[in-house]
């Protein structure tokens, strides 16, 4: 009589009986200057991230800045080489939707445009890819200031599961989290948000569903006036930029701020606000579609309010007059 084995799978700890816990595997759609911080900020935090992209050379482009900033992070003691490695072995890039089954959670983050706009329709097709491979539970969020979720969220047959979301990256301590609910979002998509924040080590704050929320309400408004007064020749680009960083606490002046979100991103979302809310206070100043109509972007372009060299170092303001 042949022996019976019993599969030992019955009794240990396969991978079929382990509980995933949530959060595990997360998504990102988009890994432009957002998406790859949200991604190097997630696999550090011990979760695996899939990412997409329109291309291998994406990708790799992608991978490689993502690798960067982790060796600043070990040339400046906060990481390790080892640490590195488990961190980048939990990414992946790839160019299909159906490598996102398993996700608990998929941030949109797709690029800007040239003009420095994101479109709409373009995002709606994200979600809608989106619904396709995620189970009903999985939720869907957009990295934006200026879309509103409910719009995005109208289409699909779960909305209940769809929220916005805000990462400030202007640097890299800046660990809050604007979180927008939408007409449709649940109570349970919220509470998974809370907790996600808890485990990125990040405070949420719960914002309306409002163009510019909180965070760049504030600062556009501070950014007009502070164009104002050095167009009035009160006072320079890089004195204006003293006097805000050490009277009021700040690490970056306003127009370096600017140049590091990018002027492109900063005029058409201005420019959303000015059609949203109809105040003057929110149009961009002259200076502003000035240095965006000559492609004069801030960091990314190498010259924005101030110049920069090719490591992203600021050197020196530009001579804008």
């Amino acid at each position: 009589m042949a022996e019976i084995i019993e599969p030992i799978e019955e009794y240990g700890l396969s991978n079929k009986h382990k509980k995933r816990s949530l959060f595990s595997k997360i998504g990102v759609v988009g890994c432009g200057r957002d998406g790859r911080h949200i991604v190097s900020l997630t696999a550090l935090s011990g979760m695996e991230v899939v990412f997409i992209e329109v291309s291998e050379d994406r990708i790799q482009e992608a991978l490689k800045d993502i690798g960067h900033g982790l060796d600043t992070k070990i040339e400046n003691w906060g990481l390790t080489q080892s640490e590195k490695r488990a961190t980048m072995g939990r990414i992946k890039g790839t160019l299909n939707y159906s490598d996102l089954k398993g996700c608990d959670f998929v941030i949109e983050c797709i690029r800007y445009e040239a003009n420095g706009e994101r479109s709409t329709e373009l995002r709606k097709e994200v979600f809608r890819n989106l619904e396709l491979v995620l189970a009903p539970d999985a939720i869907i969020a957009t990295n934006a200031t200026t879309v509103i979720i409910s719009e995005l969220a109208a289409e699909l047959t779960h909305k209940e599961r769809c929220i916005s979301l805000h990462f400030p990256i202007t640097h890299t301590e800046a660990r809050l989290l604007e979180v927008v609910r939408g007409t449709f979002t649940s109570q349970e998509a919220i509470d998974k948000i809370y907790l996600f924040a808890n485990m990125i080590k990040y405070l949420p704050i719960p914002v309306h569903e409002s163009s510019g929320l909180v965070s760049f309400r504030l600062l556009i408004i501070m950014l007009n006036e502070a164009c104002q007064i050095w167009m009035e020749n009160v006072a320079s680009i890089e004195d204006i930029d003293k006097e805000f960083t050490i009277i009021y606490g700040q690490r970056y002046g306003i127009f370096h701020i600017a140049d590091i979100i990018g002027i492109e991103k900063l005029v058409m979302m201005m420019e959303d606000m000015f059609h949203e809310y109809g105040d003057k206070k929110y149009k961009a100043a002259p200076i502003l579609w000035r240095l965006y109509r000559s492609k004069q972007l801030g960091i990314s372009s190498g010259r924005g309010f101030y110049i920069y060299d090719e490591a992203g170092k600021q050197l020196g303001p530009n001579n804008l007059i």
